[in-house]
């Protein structure tokens, strides 16, 4: 894997943001090779902890140097006993990272209105990619969607970084009522956008994707699978992609993802949480097979 390093990292700093905890590691050598869309891999639990398996986030931001080096942000949600150690984590406490891993978003060759958007902290990624498409002259919206005030991740941010924002929050607690699907069609039509950008949980972007489609744009989703290694060892994150040659094939969404073209996603095979295999996949199962 060229472009991947694995360093022994150190918190410089860590803090509460809504819902969610936003950490800065310094990473020598890492934050000179990201992208926007790429994620690292963070180890947990010690030296002598039970959890094996990393735990991985979408980059939230580099900064290449800088009074400690290079450092990597990544926002947290603490659900699990590894998410929840990480953010018992202290300045100067080491942190072992493998990035940057997986493939960045795609950024276009000309200006090109675009909207970004995001769910929950699905938007971290989001601001450092806004960046990049402004720096080649491309008008950015972006749209932020979660369940509940607490629940958004950066809307200060994005006013900050965007030509516009739009927020939207299931409980109506801040922005408008609903979800980004409810205005997503208007917004893509309001700038002409022709790239619709999007993280956050599968049936979000989902939604994302057939709007889209729907309104003559092309989706570039960086979806949510559960990745196990990070570095297409496990198969955990298998999800179905349509290729080039209309043919589904089971991919790694660490490896080949985690950034998609919506329209080629298989989302009819998730249901549940659970992700299967499409009949029509290339070497799925036959009725009477071994």
């Amino acid at each position: 894997m060229s472009g991947v390093v694995q360093v022994t990292g150190e918190l410089v700093a860590t803090r509460r943001v809504g819902a969610y905890h936003h950490l800065t590691v310094v990473a020598p050598g890492l934050a000179e090779l990201a992208k926007p869309g790429q994620f690292v891999a963070l180890a947990v639990g010690g030296e002598t902890s039970a959890n094996l398996l990393r735990r991985c986030f979408s980059i939230h931001r580099v900064k290449p140097s800088g009074t400690f080096g290079g450092t990597v942000d990544v926002v947290i949600a603490a659900h699990g006993p590894g998410t929840q150690w990480l953010t018992t984590l202290r300045p100067h406490d080491p942190v072992d990272v493998v990035g940057p891993l997986g493939r960045p978003f795609p950024l276009p060759a000309e200006p090109v209105a675009c909207v970004l958007v995001g769910g929950g902290y699905g938007s971290a990624p989001l601001f450092w990619l806004a960046e990049s498409l402004r720096e080649r002259g491309c008008h950015v919206e972006m749209v932020l969607g979660a369940a509940s005030e607490d629940r958004l991740f950066g809307v200060v941010e994005a006013r900050r970084t965007a030509d516009g924002v739009t927020v939207t929050t299931d409980d109506g607690s801040a922005g408008r009522r609903g979800w980004v699907s409810d205005v997503l069609g208007d917004v893509i039509d309001r700038t002409k956008a022709g790239v619709v950008y999007a993280c956050g949980p599968m049936g979000m972007l989902r939604s994302v994707s057939d709007i889209a489609t729907a309104h003559g744009a092309v989706a570039q989703v960086a979806v949510e699978e559960s990745m196990a290694c990070g570095v297409g060892v496990c198969m955990t994150c298998v999800m179905p992609v349509t290729g080039n040659d209309g043919v589904t094939r089971m991919v790694r969404s660490c490896v080949e993802g985690p950034v998609f073209r919506g329209d080629r996603v298989r989302w009819d095979a998730f249901a549940d949480g659970i992700c299967r295999v499409p009949d029509d996949a290339l070497g799925a199962p036959r009725a009477g097979g071994h």
